[in-house]
């Protein structure tokens, strides 16, 4: 079986439960294959990244697998504005956020509401020098443990949709996004657009920003908010001490 989310923001849980950890969110137009169901939720495995989890079975719904797989196979299309909106014929409107997916509208067997949409899509590859661009629209964004919209993401979800809205492909968690890319042996051998990872005490990777220019950094810690990048690790401007401790570097454009 095969879904799509027809919901601006849904959230994806770790167990089938209201109370169980937002892991991550799909946004309005992403499918997905259904692994399993119970009565009320249903584990799922994300097209885009491969993350599954359990979704409430009242916020997603069903497609064929051809409409699955051309979706898979057609290139993507997402809103590139911080919120838009999609019409019907008969003047309902639905909000999306910046991210959602609009590939299925050139689909009528899967655009069955007939939705129109008139803001900024984007598509393709664009050059590395546009993540930053992307990356400031994110600014002051709120922290959210699993989120990946302006209205609250958490680290890995911010370097994630910087990356998708600009045609690139990361996995999901900052552990899984760790694992791809070239490792840099130097601050000094970095670019703008570079990732940045962090670890903790135990060696695990726990965080990841983009790195700008100067020695800067753009992650998302409290807020999406732009800090010092030396060779410890991330300088806190407003608490003037680090905060994370730099693991490696990786170059993945």
């Amino acid at each position: 079986m095969f879904g799509i989310c027809n919901l601006a923001i849904v959230p994806l849980r770790l167990e089938p439960s209201d109370r169980s950890e937002l892991t991550t969110q799909v946004l309005f137009g992403e499918h997905f294959k259904i692994l399993e169901q119970t009565e009320k939720w249903s584990r799922i495995e994300l097209a885009y990244d491969g993350y599954n989890g359990w979704i409430d079975n009242k916020q997603y719904r069903l497609i064929s697998q051809a409409d699955y797989e051309a979706l898979s196979n057609s290139p993507a299309v997402l809103n590139g504005d911080l919120i838009e909106y999609l019409t019907t014929p008969d003047n309902q409107l639905l909000s999306i956020p910046m991210g959602a997916s609009l590939t299925f509208l050139e689909h009528p067997s899967i655009n069955t509401e007939n939705y129109m949409f008139e803001g900024l899509k984007v598509s393709g590859v664009t050059s590395k020098q546009h993540l930053l661009q992307t990356a400031f629209m994110y600014l002051n964004a709120p922290y959210l443990w699993g989120g990946k919209t302006p209205f609250g993401l958490d680290c890995s979800g911010f370097t994630q949709m910087v990356y998708k809205l600009n045609g690139y492909s990361l996995l999901r968690d900052a552990s899984q996004q760790a694992t791809q890319g070239e490792a840099l042996s130097f601050i000094e051998e970095s670019e703008p657009g570079d990732l940045a990872f962090f670890d903790n005490e135990e060696g695990r990777i726990i965080h990841v920003g983009i790195i700008m220019e100067d020695n800067h950094i753009i992650h998302a810690h409290g807020k999406v908010r732009i800090d010092r990048l030396d060779h410890l690790g991330i300088y806190n401007t407003d608490t003037k001490r680090h905060s994370h401790k730099l693991r490696v570097i990786k170059k993945i454009i």
